[in-house]
């Protein structure tokens, strides 16, 4: 929402038989990168699970004339995406040992990276909408910023930027589960043009770790946006636009 992090706590569930020189390494990635991003670690908490599964509860600071929604989206915006989509097909594909190493990395990197300057951008560029791509994939957070704001969208599938790999394993029907439950949700919200294939549609449910901010920008300021990003080094992609309407359109042209 454009705030800054300052805080955090470690939340983490770790199985009894996981060596402890692992226990140490997730803590150690968590504390290295929340030093990266500015953020002091103050604790946490550590529970037995039989699954490892880590994250962190995050307090920050905002100015609420800064703040970034997912309602304010208004027609004539244009769609800007920071990250590509498909890390839990790619992440699905890694458990079920089928993923080719150099897709792994990549999708690594990706995650890695965080929003920070992105999320800048967008307040400098004066955005009316943001939202974060994560669990309810693209078109799930895309449905919500439709929603909260009060209008449709037009996304271009052509435009979205997908991790290599990913539209292979999709073919593959490597998905994870919560792809499905994506569909089975927020289908009745959107329409997909008939030349997009089923494999490929899934992948706009498919549930994103660290995925991309969505940022509706008056089409005004896209390319001062577009400018500054380069400038920055900072990956955009034009995937859309805001429309009247209550219906998320994905075309395919």
């Amino acid at each position: 929402m454009g705030g800054a992090p300052f805080l955090a706590l470690n939340i983490a569930a770790l199985p009894p038989q996981l060596p402890l020189e692992i226990g140490s390494e997730i803590l150690r990635g968590g504390a290295h990168m929340a030093h990266k991003a500015g953020v002091v670690i103050a604790g946490g908490h550590t529970i037995q699970d039989k699954e490892p599964k880590y994250g962190l509860v995050v307090m920050g600071f905002i100015n609420p004339k800064n703040m970034l929604t997912k309602g304010g989206a208004k027609p004539g915006d244009i769609l800007l995406l920071s990250k590509p989509i498909g890390i839990g097909v790619i992440t699905t594909a890694i458990k079920n040992e089928k993923c080719h190493k150099k897709h792994k990395i990549e999708a690594i990197k990706w995650m890695k990276i965080f929003n920070k300057k992105a999320a800048e951008l967008s307040i400098e560029n004066n955005a009316n909408a943001a939202t974060d791509i994560t669990g309810f994939s693209l078109l799930g957070h895309a449905w919500e910023m439709a929603s909260a704001s009060n209008v449709g969208m037009n996304i271009n599938f052509k435009n979205i930027p997908v991790l290599d790999g990913a539209k292979d394993y999709a073919e593959q029907w490597i998905f994870p589960g919560g792809c499905f439950d994506n569909e089975s949700y927020f289908k009745k919200h959107i329409e997909f043009d008939e030349s997009i294939p089923e494999a490929h549609r899934y992948l706009c449910y498919d549930p994103q770790t660290s995925g991309s901010l969505l940022i509706a920008v008056p089409k005004d300021n896209l390319t001062n946006i577009l400018s500054m990003a380069k400038k920055y080094d900072q990956p955009l992609w034009v995937i859309g636009e805001v429309t009247k309407g209550d219906k998320i359109h994905i075309i395919n042209r």
